[in-house]
């Protein structure tokens, strides 16, 4: 049987042996930016060679297209050190690039046409094929538009020393690999719980092209107001990324997965990922296409 504390002794209980633990867990990110010219333009360029091989290298690789840069840092203790990190591979990208530039935004600009987005290459080997197979069946579900949309992502990893402590101060007997499971899976409902706000404080994509308006064909590009001749914005907005014209689909949302447990929120994937999808099979892509 496990004890049951209360909210405050669990945070007194964290505050006071576990807080340096919380401090030094694994951080790394993960960043995507666009190459784009000085036109304002996505570039059609090649990944550069002096970027190392898009395939292979830890730190610098692309994500959907060609011209999507992802910049990888390693999994650090330190957070100053992993933003020391980025830093250094911003200087490096941006010295190798030749007169291009990185786009610090999220939302791309310039021609959003399938045309003018370059799906990332990878090689010919088979790795390097399948790669590119796959964005190509991206393109076909959900167009390259919302594709090259940037994103940065945060990893967080607690250290393995931290759990058998918290698992003491919280009077739990269970066994440790299942402990650490439930915790986690709370962490990912406390996500879904508060995830707004980190959009609400931080979000800072509130204007878009006109271009990408065209490419998506929402009705929510209507709600939009126009900026300038090239440009529209949403009074108010935090982040159009994650609205209805950003990166979204909406045939996810007729899926519901459960982060109740970790069984459960394995059955609703596999639901989610065999379950046919007749929009999908009218695509009907074929090797050679």
């Amino acid at each position: 049987m496990s004890e049951q504390l209360s909210c405050s002794e669990r945070t007194t209980t964290i505050d006071e042996s576990l807080w340096p633990l919380l401090i030094y867990g694994l951080k790394g990110i993960e960043k995507e930016s666009l190459r784009i010219n000085r036109e304002g333009s996505i570039s059609s360029s090649p990944h550069p060679v002096q970027l190392g091989a898009a395939l292979t290298h830890l730190n610098i690789t692309t994500d959907y297209s060609e011209a999507l840069l992802e910049l990888i840092t390693p999994a650090l203790s330190d957070g100053t050190e992993m933003l020391n990190s980025l830093k250094d591979l911003h200087k490096y990208v941006c010295a190798n690039i030749n007169d291009e530039l990185l786009l610090a935004a999220s939302m791309p600009i310039g021609d959003l046409r399938d045309s003018a987005i370059p799906i990332a290459e990878y090689g010919s080997s088979n790795v390097g094929r399948m790669k590119h197979i796959y964005r190509q069946g991206l393109s076909y579900r959900y167009g390259r538009c919302m594709q090259v949309i940037a994103g940065i992502h945060f990893n967080y990893s607690l250290p393995e020393t931290f759990w058998p402590q918290y698992q003491h101060s919280m009077r739990n007997a269970d066994d440790l690999r299942s402990f650490t499971t439930q915790a986690y899976m709370g962490m990912i409902r406390n996500l879904q719980r508060y995830g707004w706000l980190i959009l609400y404080l931080f979000g800072s994509s509130p204007a878009v092209s006109k271009s990408f308006l065209d490419s998506r064909n929402s009705g929510y590009s209507r709600t939009l107001q126009e900026f300038d001749e090239t440009s529209c914005y949403k009074p108010f907005a935090t982040s159009l990324r994650m609205s209805e014209i950003g990166y979204l689909n909406a045939v996810q949302s007729m899926f519901h997965i459960s982060f109740n447990s970790i069984e459960e929120y394995i059955r609703d994937l596999g639901k989610a990922t065999t379950i046919p999808y007749l929009g999908y099979e009218r695509i009907g892509a074929k090797a050679g296409d």
